[in-house]
């Protein structure tokens, strides 16, 4: 007799998922210049019955937090590699601002290296089209 085949990481998390019952995971992409765009797509996709991801935080505004620019940059890393995660986790990516630099191009390749379903507020800049 055989054994079942192995699931992979990716198909555990979603056969977890499914037996839990969870909404869509939805992770929001895109420069923190369009924190205020960001937040209302939040409230879209948490309407629309979603759990919503997102940054939570502008690197860019003053705060105690980065003032010193060596932990700054220590912190810019961590929060890279914890948007990374949770576009792991996520099932769809949604991508707000009319503008894509170069960190958001990265998440998107990212995304779609995994496979996931990625959407634009602004369709017009998907480097993929």
């Amino acid at each position: 007799m055989s054994c079942p085949p192995r699931l992979t990481p990716e198909e555990l998390l979603a056969d977890a998922k499914g037996q839990l019952s969870l909404p869509r995971i939805v992770v929001i992409c895109g420069s923190t210049r369009f924190m205020t765009e960001m937040d209302e797509a939040d409230l879209r996709e948490t309407k629309a019955g979603k759990i919503v991801v997102k940054p939570s935080w502008d690197m860019k505004s003053p705060h105690v937090l980065c003032s010193d620019p060596v932990e700054a940059e220590a912190l810019k890393v961590r929060l890279g590699d914890l948007h990374r995660a949770k576009i792991r986790l996520a099932d769809e990516v949604l991508v707000a601002g009319d503008y894509i630099g170069d960190s958001t191009r990265a998440e998107i390749a990212y995304a779609r290296s995994l496979g996931k379903p990625v959407r634009f507020t602004h369709p017009q800049v998907d480097p993929g089209a």
